[in-house]
């Protein structure tokens, strides 16, 4: 058996790894970590939680938790994470971070877009990025994974066959997103009040979203080339989901069925990836609650463009999900274990 420590299991992501492990065969929660909640029960916090949950909120003492756990989730702020782990910890246990800390190579670029000092650099290099579908072989041999962004996930998950394969004109891409209101974290905040959301849709983060540079990154990996992208969400209001419209334009004249064989080369085994038939676009709704992201895409001949569209559940495949999907990996489990969550409707 696992034993799984939590660090901001208060917080939406966290609830949600809460949820998923307590159906995981293979893994315990030993820690409930929230400095917010200290010594209040979880189930106080979380009312889903009665008589399942009987266990108190502990604090982020890493280090007595490294000694508890086989692996830590941090589900916390950024800078929290890079500023606790240490060799010491590292030797004891696995840690799987949700914050942005250790996804970017660069600390540079990392400094810039989230405006705070990196408190542990030596260990960028280490980490692996966790999306399974693309480093799922780093991800088995890891002791630090960067648990991607949610964002992020949709939207390199929906380019990159087509990255990979040259087919697109990468300094033309354009990636528009929407997300539920969840994505913003649990924490009060007047622009996410219910007046401010209910009857709106908005967009924010207008050319300086966080998200950006882990997209051009990672899609400048599959392309073997310098990404530059413009990034626009939008929040809208809804609890959960994202859904990611991108746009590019074709590199030569291709068929629905050439790109979709192309999306088949890389994802046709792929259990939590769906690439859906011709016609049928994603909607967040049939992905709600589930650690699949659906894919499909239109070809635009007047324009000589395409368009990639791709829906998660931004609390599971987009945070909670993939996390433990990068447990999984990481302990030599079936990659589904606990993800076995039917997409909930209505």
């Amino acid at each position: 058996m696992i034993k799984v420590g939590i660090i901001g299991s208060t917080g939406y992501a966290g609830g949600e790894l809460v949820r998923i492990l307590t159906g995981h065969k293979e893994a315990e929660i030993v820690w409930y970590g929230s400095r917010s909640y200290v010594d209040q029960r979880y189930a106080d916090v979380y009312q889903n939680m009665f008589q399942i949950v009987d266990a108190k909120c502990m604090d982020d003492n890493m280090e007595e938790l490294a000694r508890r756990a086989d692996v830590i989730f941090t589900a916390t702020p950024q800078g929290l994470c890079a500023s606790l782990v240490n060799e010491a910890i590292l030797s004891e246990t696995k840690i799987i971070d949700l914050s942005a800390d250790f996804r970017i190579k660069d600390v540079s670029v990392y400094e810039k877009w989230y405006g705070i000092e990196h408190k542990s650099p030596r260990y960028i290099e280490e980490a692996v990025y966790g999306l399974c579908e693309i480093n799922r072989e780093d991800v088995r041999r890891a002791r630090l994974v960067a648990n991607p962004g949610c964002y992020t996930t949709c939207s390199i998950l929906t380019a990159y066959p087509l990255a990979k394969e040259g087919i697109i004109d990468m300094s033309t891409l354009i990636v528009d997103a929407k997300s539920g209101t969840s994505g913003a974290g649990r924490g009060a905040k007047l622009p996410n009040l219910f007046c401010e959301v209910n009857e709106n849709m908005k967009a924010y983060g207008v050319t300086s979203h966080r998200h950006t540079p882990e997209i051009e990154e990672q899609l400048g990996y599959a392309s073997g080339e310098k990404v530059v992208i413009n990034f626009t969400p939008h929040l809208v209001p809804m609890n959960r989901g994202i859904l990611a419209t991108e746009y590019a334009s074709l590199k030569k004249d291709v068929s629905w069925s050439y790109v979709k064989e192309i999306y088949d080369k890389y994802y046709q085994k792929e259990k939590f990836v769906r690439v859906l038939d011709e016609g049928v676009l994603p909607e967040t709704k049939w992905v709600e609650g589930s650690n699949y992201v659906d894919i499909n895409f239109k070809i635009d001949p007047r324009t000589n463009r395409i368009i990639m569209m791709g829906a998660i559940d931004n609390l599971v495949k987009g945070a909670a999900g993939q996390a433990v999907q990068n447990m999984n990996l990481m302990f030599g489990l079936d990659e589904s274990e606990g993800l076995n969550l039917v997409p909930m409707f209505p």
